[in-house]
């Protein structure tokens, strides 16, 4: 299987310190975050490659535990989201075994948001409007009346 990134001048990539990966597609205003697992297999894919190839480049940059299974997965969910192309899409044998046999290392994750969601969940959580939050304190009385009117 050959792997190569979807070539596009529309993606904005941010890798973030704890190695995990924001792209941005302004053309089709959607957010990816990538676990630190899925943002090494997108690394790896900086060139055209094989499964064995962004295996071996995981394995050097990120953990050499990687199985070429993990790779596999990583590989089929950035093709999922459309952010790399293959020349074949991997088997679906391959993908339950790889769920039976999961490694301790992180599973990669890649999860997206348009740019409306996300404006959104930024505009709620910044509301402080969020069931559960604590309640701001009152600002203290400095009246000596009983009830107190600021």
């Amino acid at each position: 299987m050959q792997i190569e990134r979807t070539n596009s001048d529309a993606l904005v990539v941010n890798k973030l310190p704890d190695g995990s990966t924001v792209i941005l597609d302004v053309e089709n205003e959607a957010v990816f975050a990538l676990n630190s697992t899925a943002g090494a297999a997108w690394d790896a894919c900086s060139d055209r490659t094989t499964l064995a190839g962004v295996t071996e480049k995981m394995q050097q940059s990120f953990d050499p535990g990687i199985s070429e299974e993990l790779a596999e997965e990583a590989i089929r969910q950035l093709h999922d989201k459309k952010l790399v192309k293959t020349s074949g899409t991997p088997s679906e044998s391959s993908r339950r075994q790889f769920i039976t046999t999961m490694s301790a290392i992180a599973l990669p994750l890649v999860v997206s948001l348009s740019i409306g969601e996300q404006r959104a969940y930024a505009k709620k959580a910044s509301s402080g409007g969020q069931k559960g939050d604590p309640k701001p304190k009152p600002k203290p009385c400095k009246s000596t009346k009983p009830k107190c009117e600021d």
